[in-house]
């Protein structure tokens, strides 16, 4: 497997025109890291509880499409006396669409900074760094409670960036529910997909709910080239995409009970207490889960 850099509404009656565009095409963005390039989809736009006049607004895209960006480096910690690795994020550069109607009217670029990652996930999320003004589309993500009823030949829509043009859907049904690769769950779709489309996303046709992004499809050798199965796309699992959320303190996504400052206070705050165990072990001292090891032998 390779990574790839007509429904219905809950209401029971068929999405019309103008609801395909503002669930399936108008969220989604294109994005560029580096050398590399692929698509994302904007998931969270609010106004700014400490700013006024501005707002937060949020894409999450496939951590391979934004790797280019992210640079881990050896540094000497002079309190930890030892090397550390850490992470260096640089921008991301986006392109937000705006449309009359089918039409592309204008794509206003901006930059974005990464607050969360995960190689295994394969997932991101990016800030957008414009942040005057509220996001007029933003995708609905699957709520948890309806993934469960996900079957096969549900109607789909793939909508992203593929060969980095700009962003346009593709139909097609779901094809297979858990495909485990590299101990990974995926969903399988036989709309079309190719690269460049990593990032973007699979929504479904009866909600226009985000069920994943578009992150792998079927390569094939045949001789000294390569034959893609394009209607063997695979996207994350939407299980997987709250298992990010949650890992990564980043609740406020789909929780309205949660706000970004809060999830922002609660990284660093992991990210103090994970230095603080470093520099516990690098002196010979129990960290404090160990103590409550000792204590609950005792």
């Amino acid at each position: 497997m390779n990574r790839l850099i007509i429904g219905e509404t809950s209401r029971g009656g068929l999405m019309d025109s103008k609801e395909l565009h503002e669930k399936i095409l108008y969220p989604v963005v294109r994005v560029r890291a580096g050398g590399a390039g692929g698509s994302g989809v904007i998931i969270y736009s609010q106004p700014d509880p400490k700013h006024d006049g501005r707002f937060i607004n949020i894409l999450i895209t496939c951590q391979h499409v934004v790797d280019g960006c992210i640079k881990i480096k050896d540094e000497w910690d002079a309190l930890l006396k030892r090397e550390v690795k850490r992470d260096v994020m640089e921008e991301v550069q986006i392109e937000v669409f705006n449309y009359d109607d089918s039409k592309v009217v204008s794509a206003n670029s901006t930059s974005g900074q990464i607050i969360a990652y995960d190689k295994n996930h394969d997932i991101a999320a990016v800030r957008l760094n414009n942040n005057t003004r509220q996001m007029a589309h933003v995708s609905t993500i699957i709520p948890k409670d309806e993934i469960p009823s996900l079957r096969l030949f549900d109607p789909v829509w793939v909508s992203g960036c593929s060969l980095l043009h700009d962003p346009f859907p593709n139909p097609g049904t779901l094809t297979y529910l858990r495909e485990m690769i590299d101990q990974k769950a995926y969903v399988m779709q036989n709309a079309s997909s190719i690269f460049g489309n990593s990032g973007g996303g699979l929504f479904h046709g009866d909600s226009g709910h985000l069920l994943g992004l578009t992150s792998r499809v079927t390569v094939t050798q045949l001789g000294f080239g390569l034959d893609v199965q394009t209607w063997m796309g695979f996207s994350t699992h939407p299980e997987r995409l709250y298992e990010f959320f949650d890992h990564q303190e980043l609740q406020f996504l789909y929780d309205d009970k949660d706000d970004y400052h809060s999830a922002m206070a609660r990284r660093e705050t992991r990210r103090k207490e994970a230095l603080r165990s470093v520099l516990l072990e690098s002196q010979g001292l129990p960290t404090q889960s160990s103590e409550s090891e000792v204590a609950a032998d005792d």
